[in-house]
């Protein structure tokens, strides 16, 4: 299959940025990064024995939300 399925529509040119993420290791040590092509680069480097799971984070709000 090449190019994109029929379904998708691409709704924005800007980069993704609403999560961070981390990389859980199986000694409970992790390793983090805002970036997924890094915290997946760390994945497939790492022996399957030592990686646990990727945990995706919502990024802190900078704002305080509007309303009441």
């Amino acid at each position: 299959m090449t190019g994109l399925p029929a379904f998708f529509e691409q709704t924005s040119d800007e980069p993704y940025d609403r999560h961070n993420y981390r990389l859980v290791l199986s000694d409970g040590r992790t390793i983090e990064s805002d970036v997924y092509e890094d915290i997946k680069a760390a994945w497939f480097q790492l022996p399957a024995l030592f990686t646990s799971h990727i945990e995706v984070l919502d990024k802190p709000r900078t704002t305080k939300p509007q309303g009441f």
